[in-house]
């Protein structure tokens, strides 16, 4: 049975549900990594969404893979990579099933890792690390759970947050090159709501195995 997507409809207009503004820590990304002519770092974009980050890092010298379960997300991230001269490679699958198999500079995740079920999570963040290149780097912002902040007015059933402190456990044997927690004000539904994230850069040793 296909497995119900609801981000499909949101997608499928015209406007960018999310806008075409990339996520703050994407600049922060470029510092650490500096593509130049000599290197081109590849990076994998895991939920890409309809491509505003996945284009960015593109457009700021990184070969790109955007990795999303909506079809319409992905068409509009090739769309938009094609009106900006850039190219975005795509692969629509699963994050709660997807194996990774390639090995990538910059493993990038923001908004989407909370539709892994936290008995999955263990498995997939150890996959994650192992195809993270030596001295590469994974970057992700999760959604954290907070009794004084109430559920947004467009959160899924199959949408679990993570605790304080949680993200930072699956790193504990890497360098924490950033970490933050922070409120910000979103009107991804329409509705002004709240969300508690918590972002994390972690840089993989050289010679960790």
């Amino acid at each position: 049975m296909k497995k119900e997507n609801p981000y499909d409809k949101r997608y499928a207009n015209q406007e960018y549900y999310w806008g075409k503004k990339p996520s703050t820590i994407c600049d922060r990304i470029i510092e650490i990594i500096r593509p130049s002519s000599d290197f081109r770092p590849k990076l994998l974009d895991l939920g890409c969404g309809e491509g505003r980050n996945a284009v960015y890092f593109a457009k700021h010298g990184f070969e790109v893979v955007g990795l999303d379960l909506s079809l319409p997300g992905l068409e509009k991230t090739r769309r938009y990579a094609e009106e900006v001269g850039v190219h975005v490679e795509t692969i629509h699958a699963d994050i709660v099933t997807y194996e990774l198999e390639d090995t990538y500079d910059v493993i990038f995740s923001t908004g989407t890792l909370q539709y892994l079920p936290p008995e999955v999570r263990d498995k997939r963040f150890q996959n994650y690390k192992e195809h993270t290149s030596p001295n590469g780097i994974i970057a992700f912002s999760v959604f954290v759970k907070k009794p004084f902040i109430p559920r947004a007015p467009d959160a899924e059933e199959t949408a679990f947050l993570y605790k304080s402190g949680e993200l930072m456990g699956y790193f504990w044997d890497w360098e924490i090159v950033y970490c933050t927690e922070e409120i910000f004000d979103c009107m991804s539904s329409g509705i002004p709501h709240k969300h508690a994230v918590n972002r994390i850069i972690a840089r993989r040793y050289r010679n960790d195995k």
